[in-house]
């Protein structure tokens, strides 16, 4: 029983010996682990660069519009009635002037005919006395009377002729006439829509731009726009501007001149306008991602004596991918393009790509 006891003592304390052993050698193979991996992180370290040079920057940007007629109205007539004559051709053209819808005016036109009876018999009236008054026939104040009467039956025929010119809807210019909505015998009233005329030949380019862009547009500016479902590219010319900043937007409003007659270019459609601001043949420019935003500057680092440098720098145009460098590098300095956040400054740099040229 003894020989049990002791045996069992011996073995606890053989496997608590073990124990020990092994957390001590655990404990110090990581501190070696972490006293050396920095060491090892600094000498893999490789990094890409970039050797600057003058490039040729267009400063362009793009923005979206929509093409509308030069001239559009919609048709409605000036007072309410019933069409007895309907002229509305869909998708034809008509000349200025052309009669498009008339509509019943048999009681004004009768009320005219009385009036020009009245008319001639007044006259004949007045001629008379013009005669009579010359030999002093009559008085001045009979003459003056008929005078008055003979004039004012003139300015009712005139009202009653502005009345029946008001029952003709008349083509504004010539143009294109949409799709009609009523139909021979419909009563209308003012605000009927009769259909709508477009200009045809000329179309207008209506899109907005940033308000920092506004002190660049100017009348005879040259810009390019596509449409949502075609590659083909056409040009306008812008001829004014709104001439004053959207307070919602901060948008300033500008409108071009299409001179195209591309059947494809029709009025309502979606545009993306390009419009180039300027260009610049000596422009410095570097990879987006060289780039390591701060909350008020932006940074590069440039490689000097084979170390790393933190250089604040002045940014302008941004493209696809790159951006203009305007102040803090001059044309021939190295850049760091990768691993960025791993390095410091006065860190020794190991190259592993050196890219040279514009970009």
């Amino acid at each position: 029983m003894k020989k049990t006891v002791k045996l069992w003592i011996l073995l606890s304390a053989g496997l608590i010996l073990i124990i020990l052993l092994g957390y001590g050698f655990k404990k110090s193979m990581t501190g070696k682990k972490i006293n050396a991996a920095p060491v090892k992180a600094e000498s893999l370290l490789k990094v890409d660069a970039l050797v600057v040079e003058p490039s040729h920057l267009v400063d362009e940007i793009s923005v979206s519009g929509s093409l509308l007629a030069y001239d559009e109205v919609a048709l409605k007539s000036e007072t309410g009635g019933r069409v007895v004559n309907l002229h509305l051709p869909e998708g034809q053209f008509v000349k200025k002037g052309t009669l498009l819808v008339k509509l019943f005016d048999d009681d004004l036109q009768a009320n005219l005919k009385k009036l020009k009876s009245q008319l001639a018999i007044q006259q004949q009236i007045f001629d008379r006395q013009s005669e009579l008054f010359k030999v002093n026939g009559i008085s001045q104040n009979d003459y003056e009377q008929t005078s008055l009467q003979l004039e004012t039956l003139k300015a009712d025929i005139d009202i009653q002729e502005a009345l029946i010119r008001k029952t003709m809807v008349l083509a504004p210019f010539d143009g294109i006439v949409g799709l009609r909505n009523i139909s021979m015998g419909a009563q209308v009233t003012t605000s009927t829509l009769l259909a709508t005329i477009r200009s045809n030949g000329k179309l207008k380019l209506d899109f907005s731009i940033p308000e920092k862009y506004g002190p660049i547009i100017r009348p005879g500016m040259k810009v390019r726009f596509s449409l949502y479902n075609t590659d083909n590219e056409y040009e306008a010319t812008v001829f004014a501007t709104e001439h004053g900043i959207d307070a919602d937007t901060r948008n300033l409003k500008v409108r071009a001149l299409v001179k195209s007659a591309d059947p494809a270019l029709i009025p309502g459609a979606f545009t993306n306008v390009s419009l180039n601001l300027g260009e610049k043949d000596h422009a410095l420019l570097v990879p987006t991602k060289s780039i390591i935003p701060h909350e008020q500057k932006k940074s590069l680092i440039v490689a000097r004596k084979g170390k790393a440098h933190i250089i604040d720098v002045k940014t302008g145009v941004r493209q696809s991918g790159n951006i203009e460098i305007l102040e803090g590098i001059q044309s021939g300095d190295t850049i760091i393009t990768n691993g960025l956040l791993f390095l410091k400054e006065g860190r020794k740099l190991i190259y592993s790509n050196i890219k040279t040229g514009a970009v």
